[in-house]
């Protein structure tokens, strides 16, 4: 995989750089900017050497139709204020663009596309489709490692047609998991969290040779639980997981990786009711888990004290009640702690996660915080990224 770092020479280059510039907009605004503001240091690169920049982009899910609402012209509003450039976006069709020519019509450095999934041919992948994109550029750039998982035109097909490369946020993102799954500094721990264990199988049996300790937390927890034996009352739970919990128990004994789950727990029989600290065995039926309790805090600061690496995907509770957040807080700042300290590599992935993160105002306190969702995950299970391998 070549970087866009390892191209001389850029001046009046035509760069077609994809992009993931998928954010929440409602009713024309941009509710959260993160996504955009993770690819600014490519744009600010490929700016100073003076390339012209092309970009290939989507929100939401048009499915082929133009879709006035997924507009991406506010997010070209957002990038010319923090540019500080003039930036176009165009809204002819893309099949009738024939040329490279649009520098010369128009006075903007940067040009935009309208919505790359308007084009039904985008996700299906059409080669013609790829062609037709790559016949915009002198050099392609993908820099949306959060779309890579995708079989898509703009991310993989196109690369069959341009020299291709890849933008400073797709390193960033592949270097920080490739030191969590290849290049690993041990003791390497795991806190992975979420509702459903299914939906994380494969994440858990991948990692469980390359880990030390793999620590189980949020709602999923509750199956390792009520495995063990304990009643879990009215607790969200993944249905017929037995089978799964003896693969992972048995292949984690095979491995040497400790599996570590809840010893205590705070309960409340509803979402918005009083919390309270609970021993495994004293759980009532009409309770349910929404949080790590103390002793399994002070455990899981211990391991995070003993580790050289760590990974984190999933809150240990429902965060969103800030009587059930003390948990995923008190795991945050054990991280942040011996980050300053330059003890650990912490790496953190996950929309919840980074939710939870963004609420503290502690993003940028971790070595690298990945939104990529689905291709973060399909990464860690061990797949192959269709975007990745296009560019190798």
């Amino acid at each position: 995989m070549r970087s866009i770092l390892s191209k001389k020479n850029l001046k009046n280059t035509k760069v077609v750089l994809r992009l993931d510039l998928n954010v929440p907009i409602e009713n024309g605004k941009i509710n959260d900017t993160t996504r955009i503001d993770k690819i600014l240091p490519t744009l600010n690169y490929l700016i100073q050497k003076k390339a012209k920049i092309i970009i290939l982009s989507h929100v939401g899910r048009p499915k082929g139709k133009i879709v006035k609402k997924l507009s991406l012209k506010p997010i070209g509003e957002d990038l010319q204020k923090k540019l500080n450039i003039n930036v176009k976006l165009i809204t002819q069709n893309i099949h009738e663009i024939n040329n490279k020519n649009f520098f010369e019509k128009f006075d903007e450095e940067m040009i935009i596309l309208e919505n790359i999934r308007f084009y039904a041919e985008e996700e299906k992948n059409d080669l013609k489709f790829a062609k037709h994109l790559a016949n915009l550029g002198d050099i392609y750039v993908n820099d949306a490692f959060s779309c890579s998982h995708r079989a898509h035109a703009s991310i993989d097909k196109i690369s069959k047609f341009l020299p291709s490369f890849s933008g400073l946020q797709l390193d960033l993102e592949v270097n920080a998991l490739y030191r969590i799954t290849t290049n690993i500094t041990k003791p390497i721990t795991c806190i992975i969290g979420g509702s459903k264990i299914s939906t994380k199988i494969n994440i858990i049996k991948n990692l469980i040779p390359k880990f030390d300790s793999i620590i189980i937390v949020g709602g999923m927890a509750n199956n390792f639980i009520e495995y063990f034996g304990n009643n879990i009352g009215k607790s969200i739970k993944d249905k017929n997981c037995d089978k799964i919990i003896e693969e992972i128990v048995s292949l984690s004994k095979k491995e040497k990786c400790k599996i570590i789950y809840p010893e205590d727990v705070v309960v409340s029989e509803d979402l918005n009711g009083s919390s309270q600290n609970k021993e495994l065995g004293q759980i009532l039926s009409n309770e349910m888990i929404l949080d790590i309790g103390p002793k399994t805090v002070y455990k899981i600061k211990k391991i995070i004290d003993k580790s050289k690496t760590i990974l984190w995907n999933g809150p240990a509770g429902y965060f969103e009640n800030p009587k059930f957040a003390h948990g995923s807080i008190q795991i945050a700042n054990k991280i942040i702690e011996n980050n300053k300290a330059n003890q650990i590599f912490s790496v953190v992935g996950g929309g919840d996660t980074v939710a939870l993160l963004n609420s503290l105002g502690a993003v940028s306190n971790f070595n690298f915080v990945s939104t990529a969702g689905g291709a973060f995950l399909e990464y860690l299970e061990g797949k192959n990224l269709p975007g990745i391998k296009a560019l190798n």
